[in-house]
């Protein structure tokens, strides 16, 4: 079992967070997710979070709502702490998060700053700071269902990356970054373990290259 390296105490963790909703992206504990930040308020945020604790939360609207301006947002997201930032030549931000911890958002706080706040309830994912290695994946099988996704997806792929990576960094980089719904999507974030989310992952896959629906998350 590892420690995430980027991990604050669990009881120091903020009761409220501010959040950043993404469509067709997570973050998941232990992943890192690279961010263009251009629009003024989320630019705010990241100003106030660089002063403070480097938290920020990353979640998905609701599907219905996702091109609102100030969209419903689903139940679960995760917190990650910022590792990298830059700003370019023309104003924009470029930041690195590494995930944390996953949090239940339990309701938003009515405040006047440009970005959203939400108070936060991360009793249910005490463990996310740990990686366990209990996968077993095989890997073959996975390397094989890869290289059909990718190809049908046409995207290029780092083999030896992937031939060199744990079994439980290879998912969560692989659950971040392959295109699947944003109902999938969050199905991997609020698997219950990672086994779940190995096991849901490898299921997905499965129906992707085959071209059935994809109910494994519904």
């Amino acid at each position: 079992m590892e420690q995430n390296p980027f991990t604050i105490e669990f009881d120091l963790l903020p009761d409220h967070l501010p959040v950043f909703p993404l469509i067709n992206a997570v973050l998941l504990p232990a992943g890192h997710l690279p961010l263009n930040v251009f629009e003024p308020r989320y630019m705010r945020m990241i100003d106030d979070a660089l002063a403070t604790d480097r938290l920020i939360g990353i979640i998905q609207p609701t599907d219905e709502t996702a091109t609102h301006p100030r969209p419903h947002l689903r139940r679960t997201g995760c917190a990650g702490k910022i590792i990298e930032f830059s700003e370019t030549a023309d104003g924009r931000y470029i930041i690195k998060l590494a995930g944390l911890y996953r949090f239940n958002l339990i309701a938003e706080i009515d405040q006047p700053l440009p970005y959203r706040i939400v108070t936060v309830d991360w009793q249910p994912y005490e463990k996310d700071s740990k990686a366990f290695k209990c996968l077993n994946l095989d890997r073959a099988h996975l390397n094989a269902l890869l290289r059909l996704y990718f190809s049908k997806q046409e995207m290029i792929c780092d083999w030896e990356a992937v031939d060199g990576a744990a079994d439980d960094k290879l998912i969560t980089c692989l659950a971040m970054i392959c295109p699947f719904e944003p109902q999938e999507r969050q199905a991997l974030l609020e698997a219950a373990c990672c086994k779940t989310r190995a096991d849901l992952f490898m299921s997905m896959l499965e129906l992707a290259v085959q071209g059935r629906p994809r109910n494994a998350c519904h």
